[in-house]
């Protein structure tokens, strides 16, 4: 896993490849009545990444305090009129070395049967508008380093490798 942080600047300048009808589709943060469809995003994102085993019953938990607590973070998902099809969870925290609030990407997946249409840019766009109009300092994430893919396209919009290198110790 790779830790990477947000040069906004990068982001202007490039221009979205992808030019599909997005029309019907909307950005909006989760509510409880989302809860199974996250729960389903989850179970199938876990199922992709090299370091988790899926884990309904903490995923649960782990979503719930997020919905429940808004002041720990947010989730927004992609959605239309028949379901949601792609989610984000981004985490706030404090930045000592910017002096301020910065958010951690913690979860992002795309429905299988959206990727490669656009669909997560336009996630990730509003993800960033709403950490500016916030004030937030910086986004980082962690992809897997196994996933090429992901790492690309996080690369296409505008996230750096950092020199930082994640530790994890999981309590018990």
């Amino acid at each position: 896993m790779k830790i990477m942080n947000l040069d906004k600047s990068l982001l202007t300048s490039q221009s979205n490849a992808v030019s599909l009808d997005h029309t019907g589709v909307r950005v909006e943060p989760a509510t409880i009545e989302d809860f199974p469809e996250l729960l389903d995003l989850m179970m199938e994102l876990m199922e992709l990444l090299g370091d988790f085993t899926p884990d309904r019953e903490a995923h649960e938990r782990g979503i719930s305090m997020i919905l429940e607590q808004p002041n720990r973070g947010r989730i927004f998902v992609l959605r239309n009129d028949e379901r949601i099809f792609g989610m984000i969870n981004l985490l706030f925290t404090i930045s000592t070395a910017l002096g301020g609030l910065v958010l951690v990407l913690e979860d992002f997946i795309i429905d299988p049967d959206h990727r490669g249409q656009g669909y997560g840019s336009m996630l990730l766009d509003s993800v960033i508008d709403f950490a500016e109009n916030k004030g937030f300092k910086g986004i980082t994430l962690l992809t897997d380093k196994i996933g090429e893919e992901a790492q690309n396209f996080f690369k296409k919009e505008g996230f750096e490798h950092s020199t930082m290198i994640p530790m994890r110790r999981v309590l018990k």
